[in-house]
């Protein structure tokens, strides 16, 4: 409290004994801050009459040459002149730590310069490329931004330092022992560089990764990040993408998305495979061109299965499972008005001819005891194995699975 109140003395008598020096220093730092603020009023005005490039460099002028008026007429107002000599010589500062303190300047200047430079380059060039993202514009503005402040630094400490060899061997030992300890995390880096030039995916794509799917969020330079259609986030770190399959479902605009249906073994293959390309028609998010195809799968257990294709556009995981389950409803509905039969799972059992095959009885003793299809407590004939065979038999008994 006692250092408040001082303070405030201080300030009432220098204000009493010394008026016009605080109304020049408010002047010089009133005039400092409201450049300050229009610098960028007067940045933007620039922009419109000539290049970025010289509306930078007039900019970074004015405020340089700004800052150092109002120091100088602060200086030079409190008759700090002879302090700020004493300190120079005390200290020992020559002409050459002079010369050198201007050089850095300039040089940090000009680095700062650059960058805008650059950055203004990498808009225009870049930004009328369509196969260039606005990610891969930042990465590379960033890029741009390292390179260049390094350049500075190394030039700016062979302005300082006479053995810059020594310096720089000493770093690159550094940089070789903090390589191999971390030789992990830049592996990671270098596969998030080579993901985001190389584009095998975009933020927004769906895309499935080992066993991993879901919509791409965000791409750093350590990991991508997933939504999965569970509402989960996942991370995954960059080598791994970069060693693993990736499909990405929705590169071309557009998914082929397959249905398969069994038919019975007595139905007419080729009408049932016109009747679900009809279906398909009703199927809204079903696309014309390419048109829907339906191809022979396979000889099923109980059915002859049936591939319908057809494609959607905007592929996202909704608008799959939309369309996948319309199409599922289009074809039962076509298939039932038709009379084409989708048949159960079913299991055929039959039996040997020569033993009379199977033989159903009401009383306990004619169950099936499953041996040739004999009823239980029957003896079975000589030459009878009691072994199931398809060809020969007489008798079938059909039933579904599970039953």
């Amino acid at each position: 409290m006692t250092g408040v109140v001082s303070g405030l003395d201080w300030l009432s008598e220098t204000v009493e004994s010394q008026p016009q020096r605080l109304a020049v220093t408010f002047a010089a730092f009133g005039f400092l801050l409201a450049v300050l603020i229009s610098s960028r009023r007067l940045q933007a005005w620039l922009n419109e009459r000539t290049r970025p490039l010289y509306s930078d460099i007039v900019t970074m002028v004015v405020l340089t040459a700004s800052c150092v008026a109002s120091l100088g007429v602060v200086v030079g107002v409190w008759g700090q002149t002879d302090v700020l000599q004493n300190a120079y010589d005390t200290y020992g500062f020559g002409s050459d730590a002079v010369a050198r303190s201007i050089v850095t300047f300039i040089l940090l200047v000009a680095t700062f310069i650059v960058t805008r430079f650059v950055r203004r380059v990498v808009a225009e060039v870049l930004g009328s490329a369509a196969a260039v993202t606005d990610h891969q514009r930042e990465v590379t503005h960033r890029l741009s931004q390292v390179i260049i402040w390094s350049v500075s630094l190394v030039v700016i400490l062979g302005v300082w330092v006479d053995d810059l060899g020594g310096l720089l061997v000493g770093a690159g030992f550094l940089g070789i022992v903090v390589g191999m300890a971390a030789r992990q995390t830049l592996g990671t880096m270098l596969a998030g560089f080579v993901l985001m030039f190389a584009r095998p995916f975009e933020i927004g794509d769906w895309i499935e990764v080992e066993d991993e799917e879901g919509i791409v969020t965000d791409i750093s330079i350590v990991n991508t990040r997933l939504k999965s259609f569970d509402g989960e986030y996942i991370m995954i770190p960059n080598d791994v993408i970069a060693s693993s399959t990736v499909t990405n479902r929705s590169k071309r605009g557009r998914l082929r998305i397959e249905v398969e249906v069994g038919v019975d073994y007595g139905t007419d293959v080729d009408r049932a495979a016109t009747l679900a390309e009809d279906a398909l028609a009703d199927v809204d998010l079903a696309l014309d061109a390419p048109s829907p195809m339906v191809v022979g799968k396979s000889f099923g257990d109980s059915a002859v299965v049936l591939g319908v294709r057809f494609w959607i556009d905007r592929p996202s995981a909704r608008r799959h499972w939309r369309a996948r389950t319309a199409a599922i409803e289009a074809i039962k509905t076509a298939f039932e008005e038709e009379g084409i039969k989708i048949p159960y799972p079913q299991r055929e059992l039959s039996g040997r001819a020569e033993t009379g095959g199977f033989r159903i009885s009401d009383g306990p003793e004619g169950a099936f005891d499953g041996d040739g299809g004999r009823p239980r407590g029957e003896p079975a004939e000589a030459g009878s194995n009691g072994d199931d065979d398809r060809s020969g038999s007489d008798h079938q008994l059909s039933q579904p699975e599970g039953s």
